[in-house]
C-alpha cells in the first residue's frame, strides 16, 4: 500500500470537489504531520478526516530539524508544510501538495510530488467513479474563486472525462 504525505491544500481542493470520502477508498495510506493536523485540520473537521482513515504522524528530532531547515531555505512555505516535506523525505514517501514553492523544494530534494489533478487521474483510472461525477467534481473545484490549478491541464482532463460520458 502506497503512503502519501499530504499538505492541507490538496485536502481543501478535494473537499471543494466533494471527493474527500472518495480518496479514502483508494489503496493508499494518507498521512499528515502532527503539527499540520493540530494547526490546520483539527479545528476544521479534522476528526471526520481521522474517521475516514487519515493518519497523523510525529516527526522525530531529526525530522523537526529538517523541517526547520526547509522553512529557512524557502520562506514561502509554512512550517507545517516543511513538516510534511520532512515526513515524506525521511520516510521515502510521496508528497501531495498544490503549493508551488513546496513542490519545487520537494523536487529539489528528490521527493516524488503530486497534486490534486494527479489524484483525479488516479480516481478516473480505478473505474469506480463515473466520468460524469469526476467531471462535475473537477468543474466545481475549478469554479471556486481561489482555485489556482493550471487551466490547460484542467481542460485536458475535462475533455477526457467528457469523451467517456
Amino acid at each position: 500500500m502506497s503512503v502519501l504525505i499530504s499538505d492541507t491544500s490538496v485536502l481543501i481542493d478535494l473537499e471543494r470537489a466533494s471527493l474527500v470520502e472518495a480518496v479514502f477508498t483508494l489503496p493508499w495510506r494518507f498521512i499528515v504531520p502532527d503539527l499540520l493536523f493540530e494547526r490546520e485540520l483539527k479545528p476544521y473537521g479534522g476528526e471526520a478526516l481521522l474517521a475516514l482513515g487519515l493518519e497523523v504522524m510525529e516527526l522525530d528530532g531529526a525530522g523537526v530539524q529538517l523541517a526547520q531547515t526547509y522553512r529557512a531555505r524557502e520562506l514561502r512555505i509554512s512550517l507545517p508544510d516543511g513538516f510534511a516535506l520532512a515526513l515524506a523525505k525521511s520516510g521515502g514517501h510521496d508528497l501531495l501538495t498544490g503549493d508551488g514553492p513546496l513542490r519545487a523544494l520537494a523536487e529539489a530534494e528528490g521527493v516524488p510530488c503530486h497534486g490534486v489533478l494527479w489524484v483525479f487521474d488516479q480516481l478516473a483510472g480505478t473505474g469506480t467513479f463515473s466520468p460524469r461525477v469526476l467531471h462535475e467534481s473537477l468543474t466545481n473545484l475549478c469554479s471556486h474563486p481561489r482555485c489556482r490549478l493550471p487551466r490547460k491541464e484542467v481542460q485536458v482532463r475535462l475533455q477526457r472525462l467528457a469523451a467517456r460520458m
